[in-house]
């Protein structure tokens, strides 16, 4: 979440977009895919112990990882880049809690995310 939030800050920052912020918004699907992978094995694990109601409304409170991870996936591989403040700014609210005082990822975090993301990998190693 730490790295999503700075990646947020980062591109609200950026004045044009160069190839950092696509990479910036590749290892954003990325991390969110991680994300929303963690909500389902951990709903999966509540239903295993029969707390079926529990597990639903964990899988519905978070439910917008998946959304975000598809919706930016979208924007990048159709190239409609306009779009893409109108997402971040979406998700603002989902990081309202997590404060940047400093930047603590590094670029390498994030670097050539974009050329990975479009030759078609699922997932971004050492991201989170």
């Amino acid at each position: 979440m730490r790295t999503c939030a700075e990646l947020i800050r980062h591109l609200s920052q950026k004045p044009n977009l160069d190839e950092e912020a696509k990479d910036m918004a590749a290892t954003l699907v990325f991390c969110f895919r991680g994300i929303a992978d963690g909500i389902e094995s951990s709903a999966q694990a509540w239903e295993r112990r029969d707390y079926w109601v529990k597990a639903e409304r964990f899988r519905t409170k978070w439910r917008w990882p998946a959304e975000a991870a598809e919706n930016l996936e979208d924007v990048i591989l159709n190239e409609a880049w306009d779009l893409m403040p109108h997402l971040l700014a979406e998700l603002l609210p989902e990081f309202s809690d997590i404060k940047i005082a400093k930047f603590t990822r590094k670029s390498d975090t994030w670097e050539g995310a974009h050329e990975r993301l479009l030759d078609g990998q699922d997932t971004f190693g050492g991201v989170s």
